[in-house]
């Protein structure tokens, strides 16, 4: 297996929950989970942090990640599609010498996700060789057998299901073939799938299945709020950091 590098994306702009990344959840800023589950992992041969933002690279610093250039202002928009700073990085890199050729994206709200998970996926992606990226997948909560097209004042079910009696929308979630949607866990792909086809998935794609709250995203205030409190009850924990915790400066 060729060397394999972590990327963390944390742009400083959010605005559902302003400045999640480096916002202090537990002991440390929620970045400092996924570079020390990155760097427990042993897994990688750099772990390195994409952002834009002067105090989010000197905070990742301080937990251990690499902070080799700050990411231009025009690939942390909100807007901002990843394969803009994954082109731009990854071409940065290689220019410097690095010699990886695979690469995995971490992204700082899954603070749940632990070093384990990230070994389980990579030992999947290496038994995979004809793969051209892993993505971690969940089972999904709004399946979409139950979903509507609306068309003027008429509507029409989302997907097709061939006549299936009943319909599918008319089905209990049991009854429905199981459909899986993408969270942020990870990513896995190889470096030449970005660079060479425009698109970080390519075409053969591996699901990594997550487990428990390996996947549990953290986008909008309930999202915070709920992550607290599984905390406090014991029901989620996070991974180790031996850093000290971050006090600014």
């Amino acid at each position: 297996m060729n060397p394999v590098i972590a990327l963390i994306p944390a742009r400083s702009g959010s605005k559902r929950v302003p400045g999640k990344n480096i916002r202090r959840l537990g002991d440390h800023p929620l970045i400092a989970y996924t570079i020390s589950a990155a760097l427990r992992s042993g897994v990688f041969s750099r772990v390195i942090v994409s952002t834009e933002c002067k105090e989010i690279a000197d905070i990742a610093a301080h937990y251990g990640a690499e902070v080799p250039f700050l990411r231009p202002a025009e690939y942390a928009a909100d807007l901002s599609p990843d394969i803009d700073w994954i082109r731009y990085t990854l071409r940065r890199l290689a220019d410097e010498g690095d010699q990886s050729r695979c690469f995995s994206i971490l992204r700082p709200t899954s603070p749940f996700r632990k070093a384990q998970t990230i070994q389980r996926a990579l030992v999947q992606f290496i038994e995979n060789p004809d793969a051209d990226s892993l993505r971690a997948v969940e089972l999904c909560q709004q399946h979409p057998g139950k979903m509507w097209v609306i068309s003027g004042n008429h509507m029409k079910p989302l997907l097709d299901d061939q006549g299936a009696v009943p319909p599918w929308h008319s089905r209990p979630y049991q009854a429905l073939p199981p459909v899986y949607t993408q969270n942020a866990s990870l990513e896995i792909s190889w470096n030449r799938i970005p660079l060479e086809n425009g698109t970080i998935a390519g075409r053969t794609v591996v699901p990594f299945f997550t487990e428990g709250e390996e996947g549990y995203d953290i986008n909008k205030p309930e999202d915070w709020l709920l992550a607290e409190i599984r905390l406090g009850t014991g029901k989620f924990s996070l991974p180790l950091v031996n850093a000290v915790p971050w006090t600014g400066g």
